[in-house]
């Protein structure tokens, strides 16, 4: 915590942006589960520790892209048979209802995080609460989709 300042201005530094705060977060959770002895150098290793964090997410997001890039060139040409794009609006509409089900905040949470692509700590700071009440919203609401996608299978 201490070095906490120097990881998120070295975060920003190599192209973060506004998810910054987020990795830093994810690096205190990593190192923070550590069960080994001391670290020599931890601020060293707190900097390697968000490198390596950074390029697993920009390898990650590389792939998605990729995927859905190639996903929408198979597609771009197929026309949607009308059952599909009847059956898409219904899932679409049950999401939508199981969202509301969960309660204003937590359709707001997962909304603006999930959908809007918003920091978890904006969206704490927006609705007035803790970070973690911002995880655990987006936790259950998680799970219920899990659930709901569970059942329409």
């Amino acid at each position: 915590m201490a070095n906490r300042d120097k990881l998120v201005r070295f975060l920003l530094a190599r192209g973060a942006g506004d998810a910054a705060e987020d990795l830093a977060h994810d690096v205190w959770l990593k190192v923070a589960g550590r069960a080994d002895g001391p670290i020599g150098n931890p601020l060293a290793y707190l900097y390697r520790a968000a490198d390596t964090l950074m390029i697993d997410r920009y390898r990650a997001r590389r792939q998605a892209e990729a995927r859905d890039q190639a996903w929408s060139d198979r597609h771009a040409q197929e026309q949607p048979a009308a059952d599909r794009s009847v059956a898409a609006r219904q899932e679409a509409g049950e999401v939508a209802a199981l969202l509301t089900t969960l309660g204003s905040r937590r359709e707001a949470v997962f909304r603006r995080v999930r959908i809007d692509g918003a920091a978890q700590r904006e969206v704490a700071a927006e609705l007035g609460v803790s970070l973690s009440t911002v995880e655990s919203d987006l936790r259950i609401a998680s799970r219920a989709l899990a659930d709901l996608k569970e059942r329409l299978r």
